[in-house]
């Protein structure tokens, strides 16, 4: 069993890394002035992983859209009871999620954390499905799904991602279609849950009020070794244009909304950590409330306190995201691209980088002394592969100068769609 110490350079801070015998990766920090526990159990699969196959496939194995938010919910029945029935009896609050590449199992407590630690890896690593469970449960998910698709918020949002990505899998709801899940069955669910449930692939992350000797003897005891089957996933050719410029769609929205997002090149590791980093900079510089842009789009009443940014990013996509509400969301683009050409031709004012910089940096420095947070923190770094003090060190050494490198290169007019919901007349 390999064990390092990992420390921040920059705050001293310090978690344990544990390359378990079983295969696993766990991450553990001790935060003894705290009272409360978090874990989380996490898989590398997600709505964007339906194309893979392992060492020994001759050919890759194409499943339906939806399958990994599926298993997520089948998981948490066994044979015997309902995992949420164990978790109440030790005072835990038990959940789980599934996004675009990852899927995680987690549980929060304030007490008996080692029981509820033994309960979650117990009936992660024991999958149970029947004919019976998947039939009942495509009905229940397909409702889900019909629920999100008359959610404006949603709806912008993946619209956007269809309106940007030609053929890669993030442009594709992450609870699927109805006509997705109606193809799982019992087979495929455990042949995807064998694949990407193998704890090579894998994490454990576990922040708070803990003791590391006792979370690795848990481990001991409840880490079913397992052989690394080589797993690889493939994505189909992404072309580097975008497919529309703008979509729009009615619902019922008091106020029209909307997401104006660039598409960007993908990359990994280290690398898809600067980018992020440097193009939340550099998005928190255009969306600024000080901005002579934002103060004067707020004066003619085309945004209002709604109006932000995000990056949106992993394997094979990365896009920088402006969002909010507005009667006259193709006048916020056009300032939104204005703005970019200024900053491109003028420069970045050094003071206004200085000020989003440190403010970047403290929100980062105020997470250590929040236990989800550092849980959270830690598994989403072995999802990006890198390690949980990266980001720190990466904002500290990011300059006004790499700032605008990626503006001119990553912000072109000809990669911006525009997606709207707006109201219908009778609203």
């Amino acid at each position: 069993m390999e064990k390092k110490i990992l420390t921040s350079q920059h705050t001293g801070d310090q978690c344990i890394y544990v390359k378990h015998k079983s295969g696993l990766d766990i991450y553990i920090c001790e935060m003894e002035s705290f009272s409360s526990v978090e874990a989380l159990f996490g898989t590398k699969y997600g709505s964007i992983n339906t194309m893979f196959r392992q060492r020994d496939d001759k050919e890759y194995t194409t499943v339906p859209e939806g399958i990994a938010h599926f298993l997520e919910h089948k998981l948490f029945e066994n044979e015997d009871c309902d995992v949420f029935e164990l978790y109440a009896k030790t005072g835990a609050n038990g959940n789980a999620y599934t996004s675009f590449d990852r899927t995680c199992y987690l549980f929060s407590c304030s007490k008996n954390y080692q029981k509820s630690l033994k309960i979650l890896l117990d009936f992660v690593q024991k999958p149970y499905f029947t004919k019976e469970s998947v039939d009942k449960e495509q009905g229940i998910i397909g409702q889900e799904i019909q629920m999100t698709n008359d959610n404006p918020e949603w709806r912008v949002f993946f619209n956007m991602l269809r309106s940007m990505y030609h053929n890669h899998p993030v442009k594709i709801d992450i609870a699927g279609t109805v006509e997705s899940i109606a193809q799982i069955d019992a087979d495929l669910l455990y042949k995807c849950y064998n694949t990407f449930y193998n704890l090579n692939n894998m994490v454990l992350s576990v922040a708070g009020n803990i003791n590391a000797d006792e979370v690795l003897a848990i481990c001991d005891e409840c880490l079913k070794t397992c052989e690394d089957k080589g797993l690889e996933t493939v994505f189909q050719d992404e072309p580097d244009t975008i497919v529309q410029q703008e979509i729009y769609e009615t619902q019922p929205v008091g106020i029209p909304i909307f997401h104006i997002g660039y598409k960007c090149t993908p990359c990994d590791g280290q690398d898809r950590l600067t980018k992020n980093m440097a193009l939340s900079i550099a998005a928190a510089l255009i969306t600024d409330v000080s901005s002579d842009m934002y103060q004067r789009l707020l004066k003619e009443e085309v945004i209002n306190s709604s109006f932000g940014s995000e990056i949106f990013c992993g394997d094979g996509y990365f896009s920088v995201i402006f969002a909010g509400e507005s009667k006259n969301a193709a006048k916020v683009r056009d300032s939104i691209i204005e703005e970019v050409k200024r900053i491109s031709a003028e420069g970045i004012v050094e003071k206004d980088f200085q000020r989003i910089k440190k403010s970047v940096y403290g929100a980062l420095i105020r997470q250590l002394n929040n236990v989800e947070a550092v849980a959270g923190m830690m598994i989403g770094a072995y999802m990006a592969d890198v390690l949980p003090y990266d980001i720190i060190d990466t904002v500290s050494a990011i300059t006004s100068d790499t700032v605008l490198e990626y503006i001119r290169s990553e912000l072109n007019e000809d990669k911006l769609v525009m997606s709207v919901i707006e109201g219908s007349e009778n609203d």
